[in-house]
Parts: C-alpha cells; structure tokens; sequence
C-alpha cells in the first residue's frame, strides 16, 4: 500500500496530513514549526505522523510540500545579493521600472520607493544586440563580458541576472554569458530571462528573472538540506513542492526557477478546497482561509481556480502564473482597538500573532483580538476536546471589556462588534474576488477552513448569500491536504504580439505544437508517462493599445474550426464581462501558452458511516452563548463522532482537534456522505 504526504509549514504550526491511495483513510498532525530550520519540524512531524498510521518511511510514495521560503524571503529582504548584467544603454532598467506612484496627486511626496532587487552598482552593461525580430544586430564581446563578470565577482554578489533586449526571441547571447558565468563566477547560481520568462515587456522580464535569481540560493540550500535529511532518515519518497498556480514541481525544478513558489503557501488551501468540493458533488466555491493573522480568499468555478498571471508579494510584483488569491489582515489574531480620534471600533491588520497571541491563550498576550472575542461570547468554548487544552475566558473578558469602556456598551455588545467587523473584512474580500470580476456570489458555496475559517464561515454565508457555508473535514490542515492530492504542472510561454487581422492561423497552430511538445518532455521527464499528460492552451488578447491582455483557454482543434473571429468575439465577451464596456479597436495577440499536467491522482475521500439523522451520540454537553442581544442555549457536538446523515440545529458548536465550527441560531447543519458540514438556513 502507498501513501501520500502532504506538509505545509506555517509560521507558528507545520501540517502533516497522510493519506492513503488505497482507501482514503488520512491521519492529520501538527507540530510546532521550526523557523531556524524548517526540515527540523517537518522530520518531527514525519515521524509522529507515520507513527501514529503505523505506517513505515519506505510506505510513503511521494512527499508533497508547500512552503513560504521564497515568501519569506522576498518580504524579510533575505534575499540573494544579485547582479544583473544587461544590453548596453539598459543599466538602469530597474530603478526606471514603471514609474508607479500609489495614491492621488503628490503621492510621491510620501511614498518610499521601494529598493530594486539589484542595485545599481550591481547591474553592469554589455556589448551586442538582437533586434526585435530576433536577429543579431551587434554580435557580443567576450572580452567585455568576463570584464564585467570580474566586477560582479569583486562586488560578492551570491546570484546573477542575465536578461538582454529582445531575448525572449533568441537567447544566444544570454547562453554565451551564462557559460562564462561558470567560468568566471563556478558555483555562484544563475538565471537566464528567456528561460524564466520568455515573453516581451523588458522590465517585466528582468524584475521576474532578477527575483528568480535573489531566492535561488534560499530556496535551494532549502530544498536540499530537506531532500536530504528525509534520506538519512530512510524516506526515499519522491519530493514535489507546490507552485503558485496550485499545480506540483519536482524538488529539482523548484531549485532552478523557485519564482513559481511566491504563492505556495496560500495554493495549498485552495487545491485541497477542490478536491473536498469534487468529493461533495460542489464545482462552483468561494474559499475562506482565515488564519491568526490574515484571511485568504479565491474563487473557484467549475472545480477550477481562476489564475492570474502576476505573483504579488508585498511590493513585489512579478510575471508568473499564480491562483488569483486576495489576502486581508483580519485573522484570529487581529487586534481590536478604539483610536482617540475617531471613537470608532477598529479591528486588524495588527495581530497578535503565536506570540503573545490572544489573551485567551495564557501566552502573556494583553490586548483584545478576534479569538477574545469568540471566547467571551462563547463561540469558543473554555474547554476544548474534553480539557486537553483551556482558554482564559477571565483574561479574555477583562481584555475586551477595555473596548466596551471606550465605546460606552455592554461587554458582549462589543464582542459582538468585533466579530462584526471582521467578518465584514471578509466579506469586502470575498467581493473582491466575486462580485467585482463580474461574478454572482450566490452561485457559489462558501468553504471556511484554517484554524478559524470554520467559527466565521456561517456569519461570511448569510452576508454574501452564498449556501451552504462547508466547513470541510480536518479544515485546520486543509493546505496540507492540498500539497497532497494535487498533480504535476508546467508551462511554457512564447510572446506573439501580432493583430489578429494580420495573424495567421497555421503560424498559431504550429508554435501551439512546438509548446505542446516542450511541456509534455518536461513532465516525461520526472517520470510522468507521455500518454497521461494533459495539455491545454491559453492566448493572451487585448485591444490595441492596451496595457494590459485577457488570457483566453483555446484548443488547437477548436481554433481550426471557427477561426482566430471566433478567439477575438469570445475575449468581446470576456471583456464585457470583466469591464461592463467594449472598444472599437482592433484585436491583439499578445502571448501564446501551454500548460501541461499530470494526471489527477485517483484518490476518493473515506465514506462516514451512514446514521439516523440524531447526532445526540456526539453531544459534549449543554452550553451558553451571546446571539442576537442575548445569552441563548447551545449545545456543543464533538465532530468525530458525528454520522453521515446527522442534522444539528444551529444554535450549535462542533469542536475537533484543529478547529471549531460555529452554528448560528437561524441555520442548521447536516453532514455529508464524506464527513464536511453544510450549513444552511432553517426553513
């Protein structure tokens, strides 16, 4: 029998979940997260996780990992130090940029430009050019490059750039650079732009491929020393990590292009929201990852998850594939407060963080926040999972009750009015992500998972509309169980930018082919069977003009038969659809892209035993809490003893080791066939 491991390390906790290809039984683990060394928690969390299955090391097929190194890097500033070798007459690309100022009128007078990834007295010009056809205009200067090679190897830079003009349409020159990179720099890592992003917009290339270049080092000292360790402890599991875009690369691939992992860590809940919702029989999600600090929401249509094709990450902002996943500071951590000024109550993006944390928590924590609040009104109870672990609903009160006095009201009114707020703070995001691109919420259902995704879902359901509010099984380790039943995925990209008038259809088939052709070796190639690959393509249109394009998902065979009119009247629609309008202006395309995968790994959810519809076998006990201006009876259910079947009028509260669901007085649940809960309103 085979097993598949998921493992998502987060700040405070890393996620273990194994899962077996035979039955669909899982185990779950969380074990303390280790910064200094991640391999440390993520070897601890192996152990006591195969121990706990009775599983051995040489049992487990595949390790599948997502991870916020290349995150953490980029927002800590711990990258590489990079230098960048472009065209001459290019030098300073990067501190040019776009020339964005945020904000109205005189935003620049208070705005701190961020520092370029490579600095300017890193960046070093040198002879040649392609012109923009491709062809050599001026042929390079061996002399002059390793001349400029020795200045970046007396400045100590740990990677390099390379990204000369034009190219994305012929990388000669930048593999004549790179092979005298290994001579002169030997062992200092490299990046090549018509590698990493082979497509047009010179800035876009070079900030993608400089990124590229400055979390390589961290990224691959990471994914080695992990590799490695798991074979000393006798794990010869294939290691994949998790991509941006929600798809798998091999730990190899990540070493050479870790820019595909800045969005790792948020991917992993969103690819396991798919696996649960295809086990429910619901395709069309709106997800809710809420954590101690921060919320995450993405929709999916159509069990599929809408990408973007920039990876934002904090100022950074580069070209490459990720799911289209908002991010707001309103978590279980966010501190609520009452600035003098206005009087008004405010909630986040503060957090208290693991450390001190909620002042539930009895970590030394003093000021009022999300999880308070849940305890005073009674969502969480003081003691969870039979008293294995207490909150401090005293300190919890005394906390927020200084929120109370600022604000003249009862201590369960504030409460109230912090969880309020919060939830609106989700409601503004999930708006963003649904009703702004043109979406209508109530088509979808709503899935809160993190470890306080499940107390928040239901008030997030009746704000949007969107039923039933699911809260998944195991919704505390839902990335991990993302990272492992996810399926291998890569891309290639080639810049067109042609009028769609003066295009021709044979000349799109044919780079189609090639692309198609590239991304199924590259899968073959980590041992994916040539006839199990799944290629689709997506061609970036826009009016003339524009810029900025829509990608468009097309087949070859339908593009021979109703012609590149029939690709440019469905980007008119697109278009509508996303800006209310359309223009006269001529099509253009832009950029054209082949996305191969794996196959889907055929792993079904264990069926729940089927019960009566009476889940009084999994009641705890009576209970109390504040709804609807007053204290009202609850009963509190423990979620492992829940059957198929079982019905649990709201309201209600269902603990189980990783998270807590709430069930307002006005809803009801019932579990399904594989053991999430839907959550409705009472008819």
């Amino acid at each position: 029998m085979t097993y598949r491991l998921g493992v998502d390390v987060g700040g405070t906790f890393t996620d273990l979940l194994l899962f077996s290809e035979k039955d669909g039984q899982f185990w779950r683990h969380k074990t303390p997260s280790t910064p200094e060394d991640s391999s440390v928690g993520i070897l601890t969390g192996v152990n006591a996780i195969c121990e706990k299955a009775g599983v051995s090391f040489g049992d487990v097929d595949v390790l599948l990992h997502g991870t916020t190194v290349a995150t953490n890097a980029v927002l800590e500033g711990k990258g590489a130090r990079v230098g960048l070798i472009v065209t001459e007459g290019y030098r300073q690309m990067m501190q040019i940029a776009r020339s964005f100022v945020p904000g109205g009128l005189a935003g620049w007078i208070v705005w701190p430009k961020p520092e370029p990834m490579a600095a300017l007295e890193d960046t070093f010009e040198i002879k040649g050019r392609m012109n923009a056809q491709g062809e050599e205009l001026r042929p390079t200067d061996e002399a002059d490059i390793r001349a400029q090679l020795e200045k970046l190897k007396a400045r100590d830079v740990e990677a390099v750039t390379v990204s000369l003009m034009n190219a994305y349409l012929n990388g000669d020159h930048e593999r004549r650079v790179g092979d005298l990179i290994e001579e002169v720099l030997p062992g200092v890592p490299y990046s090549l732009s018509h590698e990493v992003l082979p497509e047009m917009q010179e800035y876009e290339r070079t900030l993608t491929t400089v990124a590229n270049a400055a979390v390589r080092p961290v990224v691959g000292r990471y994914v080695r020393n992990l590799r490695e360790n798991l074979l000393k402890s006798g794990m010869n599991a294939r290691l994949s990590l998790l991509r941006s875009d929600g798809g798998l690369m091999s730990s190899h691939k990540s070493e050479e292009h870790p820019v595909n992992l800045l969005m790792s860590g948020p991917a992993g809940g969103v690819t396991g929201a798919i696996w649960v919702g295809k086990n429910a029989g619901i395709k069309n999600i709106l997800t809710l990852d809420v954590g101690g600090t921060s919320t995450d929401v993405a929709l999916i249509e159509n069990l599929e998850a809408r990408r973007v094709r920039t990876t934002e990450v904090g100022h950074l902002s580069v070209r490459a594939s990720a799911l289209d996943v908002k991010t707001v500071g309103a978590g279980g951590g966010s501190i609520a407060y009452v600035p003098e000024l206005t009087g008004a109550l405010r909630v986040g993006p503060e957090s208290a963080g693991a450390v001190p944390g909620p002042v539930a928590y009895g970590k030394g924590g003093t000021l009022p926040t999300v999880t308070d609040a849940n305890v005073v009104l009674g969502y969480l109870p003081e003691s969870l999972l039979g008293g294995t672990f207490e909150l401090d609903r005293e300190g919890a009160k005394k906390a927020v009750q200084t929120i109370a006095d600022a604000l003249k009201v009862d201590l369960y009114e504030a409460a109230r009015g912090i969880i309020d707020i919060v939830n609106e703070n989700m409601f503004g995001a999930l708006r963003m992500i649904s009703v702004q691109q043109g979406y209508d919420p109530r088509d979808f259902a709503v899935m809160g998972f993190g470890g306080a995704g499940p107390l928040h879902v239901n008030a997030v359901a009746k704000l949007m509309g969107s039923w039933p509010a699911v809260s998944p099984v195991s919704p505390g380790v839902l990335c991990a169980l993302g990272d492992a039943t996810t399926r291998m995925r890569t891309e290639a990209a080639r810049s067109f930018s042609k009028l769609a008038s003066q295009s021709s259809q044979e000349e799109i088939d044919t780079i189609l082919s090639e692309m198609a052709a590239s991304t199924t070796k590259e899968l073959t190639e980590e041992g994916v069977s040539a006839e199990d690959v799944t290629v689709s393509f997506e061609v970036d249109v826009r009016y003339s003009g524009q810029a900025f394009e829509v990608p468009m998902e097309v087949t070859p065979a339908e593009l021979k038969e109703k012609g590149l009119s029939w690709l440019t009247g469905r980007f008119d629609e697109e278009h509508r659809r996303l800006f209310t309008f359309n223009m006269d202006s001529e099509h253009e395309i832009v950029n054209l892209r082949a996305v191969a995968l794996g196959p889907v790994p055929d792993l079904e959810a264990a069926k729940l035993k089927q019960g009566n519809g009476d889940p009084s076998g999994a009641k705890i006990r009576d209970h109390e809490l504040w709804m609807d201006g007053k204290m009202v009876p609850a009963v509190i259910y423990d979620r492992s003893k829940l059957l198929a079947g079982d019905e649990i009028p709201g309201p209600a509260i269902i603990i189980e080791m990783d998270s807590t669901t709430l069930v307002e007085g006005d809803c009801q649940a019932e579990v399904d066939h594989v053991g999430n809960i839907l959550i409705t309103l009472k008819e």
